[in-house]
This record gives structure tokens, sequence and C-alpha cells, in this order.
């Protein structure tokens, strides 16, 4: 539901600024979304006792620093809305909706050994010509056996699993026999 409102909210932006400052937005609203991750701020936010004003306030406080008469309006608007609960859904489908318009991807690979950095930026670099994009990976290595690579924005995930290739070798020896 929060994500149809955070799209309503995306088009009115995006018809009054340019990439740019919409760029800008992201960015600050993507830092009010880590806001929402803290138990603390997310109790404070959604506690009905607290006047919207002063929530209001709050947030505009936070985005002072950016000093954008467009943040200030839309928080001031988010408030008379008492929406301050789609930011964090505002912030990842405006990240996503640029990253589209930009053609312009961030993806994580993952492994349980470690990959050489010019490795990745070919992974990537290979993926961005099939996809006529720019995609840039980063490394993460965890328990996963085999490499993964997940380009969420543009839908992708590729995984190459070390048991799931043993097993496949296994299945085609047993048929061949």
């Amino acid at each position: 539901m929060s994500e149809l409102v955070a799209k309503r909210y995306i088009k009115a932006l995006k018809s009054e600024m340019d990439d740019k400052a919409l760029s800008i937005v992201c960015e600050i609203f993507s830092e009010l979304a880590l806001s929402f991750k803290n138990e603390k701020f997310v109790n404070v936010m959604s506690n009905p006792s607290i006047n919207s004003s002063d929530k209001t306030n709050i947030l505009l406080d936070a985005v002072k620093s950016a000093k954008s008469e467009h943040v200030n309006n839309f928080i001031k608007l988010l408030g008379e809305n008492k929406r301050f609960d789609v930011i964090p859904s505002l912030a990842k489908a405006l990240k996503k909706d640029i990253a589209q318009s930009t053609k312009t991807y961030i993806g994580v690979v993952y492994s349980d050994s470690d990959i050489d950095a010019k490795v990745i930026k070919n992974l990537g670099d290979g993926l961005g010509k099939k996809y006529d994009s720019k995609i840039t990976l980063d490394f993460v290595k965890n328990e996963f056996d085999g490499v993964k690579v997940d380009v969420e924005d543009l839908g992708i995930e590729i995984n190459f699993s070390k048991s799931r290739i043993d097993d496949q070798i296994i299945e085609h020896i047993v048929k061949a026999i």
C-alpha cells in the first residue's frame, strides 16, 4: 500500500524537479529512511499523542542542512497528510526510479571465497553491456557456497552453487549410465 502512495508522491516530485535535484532529494530521503530503522524514532513518529506539527519539526530539523525548499515543503505535505510512514518506501522507490531513468544500477556479489576486484568489475561491465546499463557491483563475503550476483533494481539474480553443480554432474553421469 505504501509503495503505491510513494509512487504518487514521486510522480509529483518528478514534475517539479530536474534529475540533479531529484538525486539530491533521493539521498536526503534515503538518510531519513535509515532513521525509521531505529525503534525509538519509529515510536515517536507513530505515537498518536505527539501532534503532527511536532513530528514535522523533527524531520525539518533533520533535513535543515540540505537548505531545500522542495524538501521542506514535501515534508510539510507529508505531515499534513499524516504520511510519515511512507518515507522508507518513498526512498526505495525514488532510488529505483532514478536508477531506471539513468540506467545506472548497483548490485551485490555474494560468495564464501574472496573474489578479485578486477573480476567483479569485469562481471559488472559484462552485465552492463548485456542490459545496456551501467552496473556497479559490490562484494559481500557470506556463507553462500558458490557465487551469487544480485542486481535487485534491474531484477537480475544469477547464482552458481557448487553443490548444485555437483548434483547436476552426478545426475548427468547417472543418466549416461
